[in-house]
């Protein structure tokens, strides 16, 4: 009786463990070894050379250089340790030139996507000419970025601008000689802000695009058919779908903006001061203006961190990746 009630037990209730179909105990799957890693190594490393060569050597050298005492002739006169942070740090303009950053990134990246959102949706509807339209999109993003801002620039000036002429003609400027436009930090800085949303509604608006065709027609559908409205619709079933495509567009346009140099200095470059000033901006007055290689080497390595924490953290909530 004990040798029946014995066989009839199920296969590894004596180990506790759980009962798998082909009755043999679950085993853990080991994580690659060194010899996985080996054999990996000859597709990863053209991706790691270039990853070394482009980003992480050049880092090092920044930061190298931003301990030491270099001329503007580019001689090394020794190591100063972190004076060179103390000096960006201490610097009157700094903290008002991170608020100006901030105010750059976060308006232009919202309001692109603002835009791009609606964008893509009229470019994803079936509409005579749909093609051209789309190609008339693209056009500010293949269009040289500094051609674009010199284009507005110049439009932008008090006797001969077209811009300027324009809101004249519509009663938004009493005379054209009256207000120059890239001449005031204030009105410079607003309108680079109208130029980067400008050059970056292409690449965010086919992104979008490219997330709404991915999304299933057969649930659209079924939407329609429990008698769902077009913004319920939108926002329970097209929104959700474009959280990969939405979160990568967004990731791309912060690293971007961030770093965007050309705008800025084309239009707020001949104004004295540091009232219109990114981060990136005040590097290269470091260099050409206060001839102060050292110090501009110092804020680059803060202007990379603050990047590399940014997307560190955006990645972390955000999860781009997610399924949905």
């Amino acid at each position: 009786m004990s040798r029946m009630t014995k066989s009839s037990s199920p296969v590894g209730a004596a180990t506790g463990r759980p009962h798998t179909p082909d009755n043999t105990d679950a085993v853990p799957q080991k994580s690659p070894g060194a010899r996985e890693l080996l054999r990996a190594l000859p597709w990863l490393a053209p991706a790691l050379i270039l990853i070394i060569g482009v980003v992480l050597f050049p880092a090092g050298v920044m930061f190298f250089n931003s301990t030491r005492d270099i001329s503007l002739s580019g001689l090394d006169k020794g190591s100063v340790g972190f004076d060179n942070y103390i000096a960006v740090f201490n610097f009157p303009a700094f903290w008002p030139i991170m608020g100006r950053t901030v105010i750059w990134v976060a308006s232009v990246v919202v309001i692109t996507v603002v835009i791009s959102l609606g964008l893509a949706q009229i470019l994803n509807k079936a509409f005579p000419g749909r093609q051209l339209v789309r190609l008339a999109v693209i056009i500010p993003w293949a269009a040289s970025v500094v051609m674009t801002t010199l284009v507005f620039y110049y439009g932008l000036e008090p006797y001969f601008g077209v811009i300027n002429k324009f809101l004249v003609d519509i009663g938004l400027v009493a005379t054209p000689e009256g207000f120059g436009w890239t001449r005031n930090p204030t009105t410079a800085f607003a309108w680079s802000i109208v130029i980067a949303i400008f050059v970056s509604l292409p690449f965010t608006t086919y992104t979008l695009l490219a997330g709404l065709q991915s999304v299933p027609g057969d649930a659209l559908e079924a939407a329609k058919m429990d008698g769902a409205g077009p913004v319920r619709t939108y926002w329970s079933i097209v929104f959700p779908q474009l959280r990969g495509a939405l979160s990568v567009a967004v990731l791309i346009n912060i690293i971007n903006v961030f770093n965007s140099l050309p705008i800025l200095k084309v239009m707020t470059g001949s104004i004295p001061g540091y009232d219109a000033d990114t981060v990136m901006t005040m590097i290269f007055k470091y260099i050409e203006l206060q001839k102060k290689v050292d110090v501009a080497s110092a804020l680059s390595v803060v202007a990379f961190l603050i990047v590399i924490v940014i997307v560190a953290a955006y990645v972390k909530i955000v999860k781009p990746m997610k399924e949905v």
